[in-house]
Formats: C-alpha cells, sequence, structure tokens
C-alpha cells in the first residue's frame, strides 16, 4: 500500500481526472471550513493574556470581536474575556495538561463584547510552530444553552430528590417482578421500617409478604396492563411488626424508549383513619344508634341472605313485625329517657331469644323486625315467637319503676307471602296489626283473609300519605262562646275527606296520623290555614277573634317550634294574642322534652297555653305551676256525665275551682244541652264549646255563621 492509499476518507480517481478538471485550492478550502465552523479556531502564545497569534472568522460570532481585535491589538484577548472567577482556574487546568503532555479540555464562562456572559468549551494542545517556538492551538464553542439545561436538569433533580425525601406521602418505584427499587422515608415509616434501605433490604416480595389479601398485586399489576396506571387502589398491608393498615397507592408504568416496562412508579397514602371513618359511617346508616342493632336500611341485604340461604339449605324465611304494645304509655308518663331505656333492654332479650344466623332489627320507635330462617312445621315457629313474646313481657326495671309491655306478633312467609321487603314488611305490618285489634300481646301470621280493620288501617295509612298534596285535609272551625253566649274564638279542628273512603272520623286517622309522623305536616297545615282565616275575621269585626290550634308533641322534638309558629304568625298577619295553642297533659310530663323552655318561648311570643283534654291522662299538679299556662280544657267525657251530685259534677266544680285559683280560664267542650250550661256556668266555668252552640263548620260556613251570631246573637242561631 503507498501512502496515498492509506490516508482515510480518500476515493481514488483517475489520473485523467485531475488532467481534466480544475485544480483544487485546498488553502481557500480549509479557510472557509475553518471560518463557517461554529465556534473559533485559533493559536495563541503561551503567556499571561494568552496573545492571539490566529482566529478564525468565528470569534465574532462567539465574542462580538473580530480577529482583528484580536491579532496584534490590545483589544481584546483570551485573559481579558474570561470572567475574572474563571481565569485561575482555566490556567491552572491547561498548565497541568501542558505538563503532563496530554491534551486539555476546560469550561469558563466569557463576558463578550455587549456585556452578555457566555459558557466556553476550549478543547486544544500545545505544538511548536514554524519557530520552534510552544504555542496552543484549539477550538472554541459556545456551551451556554447545554450548561443551562445541565443545570435545570439538576435543579428539577435537586427538587424531585427533595420532593421525594421530605414528601409526607409514601413514594416507591417497583419492579414487575415485586422488588422496591426505590422508596422514600415517609413510606418506609409507614411500613414500619427505620429506614428506606431497610425496607428495600427486607420486603423483597410485595406479591406474598405485604398485601394481606392474596392476589392484590396481581390485581395491581392487571390495572396497569390495561390503564397504563391505577388511582387509588386501596388495599390492606401488612407492617413490619405484623399489624395492618389500609393504603390507597396510584402509580403508572415507566417504560424504556422501546416499550419494555422498566418499573412501576407512584405513591402509597395512609387511609387507615378514613376508611375507619367510613366504616363508622356506613355503620351508622346501617345501624340503630340506640340499641346497636340493624335498621331499616340493612333489612334489605339481610333478608337477601337468608333467602340465599334458605335456597341452599331448604325451608322459609318468616319476617316478623315486633310491635311494643303500650309503649306509648311509658314514653309519655315517664319520659323518653326511661323510654330509651326500655327500648335497649328489649332490643338485649329480643338477640338472646333468636338464633345467631337470624337477625333482630330496630325499625323505629317501638317497632322491631325479626328475619328467620326456618325450617320444619309452623308450630316450630309459632314456638319460636311464643318465647320472643316471653321474654319482652318479663318485667324490666327503669329508674326504680317496674315496667311491664307485652308484644304484638305480625308474620309474613316467603317465598309465599312474598320475595321482596317491601311486601313482606307490609304483609306482617298487617298481620302484626290483626293482631292487636285481637286484644293485643298476639301474633298473627298474614293471610288473605285478615282481619278487615287491619286491612283497612293500612290501606287509610297509604291514602293519609297524599291526603294534603290532593288537597283533601280540610280545617273545620267550632266557636266557643263566654258565660253570656258571646263568640270569643274558634277551635280549628281537622277533617279528612278521602277520595277513596270518604269522610274518616278524627278518632280514626288522628292515632295513624300520630303513629306514622303525618301529624306534623297536618298541624303545620291546619295552623296555617287557621291563622289565615283568623286574621280574615279580624277585619271583618270591631274586636280580634282567637283560633285554637292543637299541637303534636312530635313538634316540640326539634326544639324549634317557637320560630315556627313566629314565621307561620307573620306570614298571616296574625297578632301573636290571637293565638291559642293546646298541648297534652302527655306532653307536660315528658321529661325527653324541654317543654318549659320551649312553653316559655311560645309565652314569648304573646300567644295562650291551654292544656287540653284535663284530667283524662296522667295529671300531675305539679305541672300547673311549673308551666306558664293560661287555659285549662275539662274533657268533654266528664261533661257529658254531669248529673248533679255525681262524681263528674264533683270533679267539674273542682276543675273550675282550681283554676280560678291558679288565674286559669277554665273551658268546658262538648256542651250539647242547655241543661249542661247552665250547670257549667254556675260551677265556675269561664268558656264553653260544643253542639249546643255549633258543630265544627268548614271556613265559609264558620264565617256566615259568625255573621249571623253577631247580628242575631249565638242563641239564634244554634
Amino acid at each position: 500500500m503507498n501512502g496515498r492509499e492509506g490516508l482515510p476518507f480518500v476515493r481514488r480517481v483517475p489520473a485523467r481526472s485531475f488532467r481534466q478538471g480544475p485544480r483544487i485550492d485546498s488553502r481557500r478550502v480549509l479557510a472557509v471550513l475553518i471560518d463557517n465552523l461554529d465556534g473559533a479556531v485559533f493559536r495563541c502564545a503561551i503567556d499571561a493574556d494568552w496573545t492571539m497569534l490566529f482566529v478564525s472568522e468565528g470569534c465574532r460570532r462567539l465574542t462580538g470581536y473580530g480577529p482583528e481585535d484580536f491579532v496584534g491589538s490590545r483589544n481584546a484577548s483570551l485573559q481579558r474575556l474570561t470572567l475574572p472567577a474563571d481565569r485561575q482556574r482555566v490556567r491552572d487546568g491547561i498548565m497541568a495538561a501542558l505538563a503532563a503532555g496530554t491534551r486539555y479540555q476546560v469550561e469558563y464562562r466569557i463576558v463578550c463584547r455587549d456585556g452578555i456572559e457566555k459558557w466556553v468549551l476550549e478543547r486544544g494542545t500545545a505544538v511548536r510552530d514554524e519557530f520552534g517556538e510552544q504555542v496552543l492551538e484549539g477550538f472554541i464553542e459556545d456551551i451556554t444553552d447545554r450548561v443551562a439545561a445541565l443545570r435545570r436538569l439538576a435543579e428539577a433533580e435537586a427538587r424531585y430528590r427533595g420532593l421525594f425525601e421530605n414528601s409526607a406521602t409514601g413514594i416507591f418505584q417497583s419492579t414487575p417482578e415485586g422488588h422496591y427499587l426505590a422508596v422514600n422515608a415517609a413510606l418506609a415509616g409507614m411500613y414500619g421500617y427505620p429506614s428506606p434501605e431497610a425496607l428495600i433490604a427486607d420486603l423483597r416480595d410485595i406479591g406474598n409478604r405485604l398485601y394481606v389479601q392474596p392476589g392484590r398485586r396481581q390485581e395491581f399489576e392487571r390495572l396497569i396492563r390495561e390503564h397504563e396506571q391505577v388511582s387509588h387502589f386501596e388495599s390492606e398491608v401488612y407492617r413490619r411488626d405484623g399489624s395492618t393498615l389500609w393504603i390507597a397507592e396510584t402509580a403508572h408504568a415507566v417504560r424504556a424508549p422501546d416499550g419494555a416496562l422498566l418499573y412501576y412508579q407512584g405513591t402509597v397514602e395512609d387511609i387507615s383513619e378514613r376508611r375507619r371513618y367510613r366504616e363508622r359511617l356506613e355503620y351508622q346508616a346501617s345501624h340503630d344508634l340506640l340499641t346497636g342493632l340493624p335498621n331499616r336500611n340493612a333489612l334489605g341485604e339481610r333478608l337477601a341472605r337468608a333467602l340465599a340461604h334458605a335456597r341452599r339449605e331448604g325451608g322459609e324465611v318468616a319476617l316478623a313485625f315486633v310491635d311494643l304494645d303500650n309503649f306509648k304509655v311509658i314514653n309519655d308518663s315517664l319520659g323518653h329517657a326511661a323510654g330509651d331505656r326500655l327500648l335497649m333492654a328489649i332490643a338485649g332479650r329480643l338477640n338472646a331469644a333468636l338464633r345467631a344466623h337470624d337477625t333482630v332489627a330496630r325499625y323505629g320507635g317501638d317497632e322491631f323486625v325479626l328475619i328467620l330462617h326456618h325450617v320444619g312445621s309452623v308450630a316450630a315457629l309459632e314456638a319460636i315467637l311464643e318465647r320472643v313474646a316471653q321474654e319482652v313481657a318479663r318485667p324490666v326495671h327503669v329508674d326504680g319503676h317496674e315496667l311491664l309491655v307485652t308484644c304484638s306478633i305480625g308474620v309474613a312467609l316467603a317465598p309465599e307471602d312474598g320475595e321482596d321487603l317491601e311486601t313482606l314488611l307490609r304483609h306482617a305490618d298487617t298481620a302484626m296489626y290483626s293482631a292487636k285489634s285481637s286484644g293485643r300481646a298476639a301474633s298473627a301470621f298474614f293471610n288473605t283473609t285478615l282481619n278487615a280493620g287491619a286491612m283497612r288501617r293500612l290501606q287509610l295509612e297509604s291514602a293519609l300519605r297524599h291526603a294534603i298534596e290532593r288537597g283533601e285535609i280540610e280545617v273545620h272551625f267550632q266557636p266557643k262562646v263566654d258565660r253570656r253566649g258571646e263568640v270569643l274564638s274558634f277551635e280549628a279542628l281537622a277533617r279528612w275527606t278521602s277520595s277513596e273512603f270518604g269522610p274518616v272520623s278524627p278518632a280514626v286517622f288522628i292515632p295513624i296520623a300520630e303513629d306514622t309522623g303525618l301529624i306534623e305536616a297536618i298541624t303545620e297545615h291546619v295552623l296555617g290555614v287557621a291563622c289565615r282565616e283568623a286574621a280574615g275575621w279580624g277585619r271583618a269585626r270591631p274586636t280580634r277573634l282567637a283560633v285554637a290550634v292543637n299541637l303534636s308533641p312530635r313538634l316540640f322534638r326539634s326544639g324549634r317550634l317557637a320560630s315556627r309558629i313566629a314565621a307561620v304568625l307573620a306570614e298571616a298577619g296574625l297578632p301573636a294574642a290571637c293565638l291559642e295553642v293546646e298541648l297534652t297533659e302527655g306532653l307536660l310530663m315528658d321529661t325527653g322534652i324541654d317543654a318549659v323552655g320551649q312553653l316559655q318561648a311560645l309565652k314569648g311570643l304573646g300567644l295562650r297555653l291551654a292544656v287540653d283534654d284535663f284530667g283524662t291522662g296522667y295529671s300531675s299538679l305539679a305541672y300547673l305551676s311549673r308551666f306558664p299556662l293560661d287555659i285549662l280544657k275539662i274533657d268533654q267525657a266528664f261533661v257529658a256525665s254531669i248529673v248533679p251530685g255525681s262524681n263528674s259534677a264533683i270533679l267539674v266544680r273542682a276543675i273550675a275551682s282550681l283554676g280560678r285559683e291558679l288565674g286559669l280560664t277554665v273551658v268546658a267542650e262538648g256542651v250539647e244541652t242547655p241543661q249542661q250550661w247552665d250547670f257549667l256556668r254556675e260551677a265556675g266555668c269561664d268558656e264553653f264549646q260544643g253542639y249546643h252552640f255549633a258543630r265544627p263548620m268548614p271556613a265559609a260556613a264558620a264565617r256566615e255563621w259568625l255573621e249571623r251570631a253577631d247580628y242575631e246573637g249565638v242563641q239564634a242561631v244554634t
């Protein structure tokens, strides 16, 4: 091989090509190449200023100074352009390379002609020039953008490292094989390890050692394969000491440029407290807070479980509706605190009377529901129900009182009486009312020929739920007169004419409304209509008439009764002094209600307070002095049986005398004859109400009656 053939990147060209073509000016080609380089080619002296002996045109683009400024001039030199802070470092680096006889490479900063600071990379070596002097030859290029990028990268890495190491959230990188590549201190502490290194060294099989539930790691990996990420992946995991906690993982796959999976990267949050809070909420949503029993929300799931068990094992499911007899009497007389303690005792007895796989739930108030898996004869099921009834009937001691309660039980069987919860509850409820109608403390099974009264009650309850919205609840008014027969006020009374059943007696629908809670809506409806109507009476006559409205004890439960009544009065434009509120004795004796405070708030509005049906309940003379009362209403049962010298007559005189001594207005209800009116006036009663004066009338009829009574007198229109 000759010398020419050994040169790299040289293509052999036939000799005639050189003869035929023009000769290449290699000096010119070299000069153009050097000047077009993105940087400066240079030769400089090894002196204090690195004096330039040659520099390419690229120096102008790099520094703003041209070759003429560097060569043969003191205007510019590498030493002067180099940032003062970098000069010694640059010189030391170059001189060390010269001493070692090697090439050098050094990065430093220069200040350009326009004052801009740049980073440059200088690479070079020492050579001998034409005169044998040692000089430097090299190349300087602009690396400002690269340095800035590296700096940004370093800053980003520092920030990430700071976040990674100092984050309160656990952060990890793990391999598909189940090893941790990196974890932060938060995750190590969460899992009970003293350091990230300790966790990585110990926990080398994530799938089998971390998760409590088998298969969770596989599910984690499946979700990432399908979606490239997982979000809030909740699992129970083991800590180092064997205890457990709940975590939520959010992670994604990190892949190589060719798509190969490198590792999983994500965060871990300790959600143990949130999980416990959620479980508490779920428990509270499905359990009765007083008794701890499942509530009506849990019945659907419990019934489905029992039905599935019956399909597997055979047999039937019995749903029993248990209602405590006379509970309301105890609740009204001893107060709700005592009633609550009684309910807790009964709940415990029901649980003890049944098997572990049966369900006892509190449906509401004094009602319980039993779900029983029944295999065998009906007699065996009846024996279970009899045991339940006996447990309930045992005496309960509460606050020094020995309480005796019984229960009525209605039973529906699945699948013959229905397979869904709503149907079974409805049928069991119907059977329970059939048991009550037979004398209480009994049980009854649902059938299509059940007691017609129980079926009718259920139908009435359903119709009553829609009565207000259908405009079926009317307000009738019955006048009250004074001793001379002058009209003083009217009592507002609810009347229901059902589109399905026609007129329904208050003695029938009011107890249903009380039992179901519909009495609240009915009372508010009656109150609003009564106040608006009474406001109209005031505009039609010189003296205002009052209107009396019965309030259900249920309205006192919210503690906001006074504000609700004030809003109704304001809307109707009726002065508070024109409203009388009638209350039951049971309400006044209910220790579970802040009766004193709420009655004082009502008195503060300016209205009058009456005790309705006085003498028929659990009368206690003490409450007459404790509460800010204005009116006593003698129950019509006493009035109806008045005969001179009878017990009723004696009681009426005693009540009237008591009322006068306490400064109360005494009202006699149920006055139906002139003789009764005469006796009651003589006995000391102040106001009178009954059929002798007028029956309850619709609003329009009451207005007409009032106009006639004002013109002709009450006696003329009775």
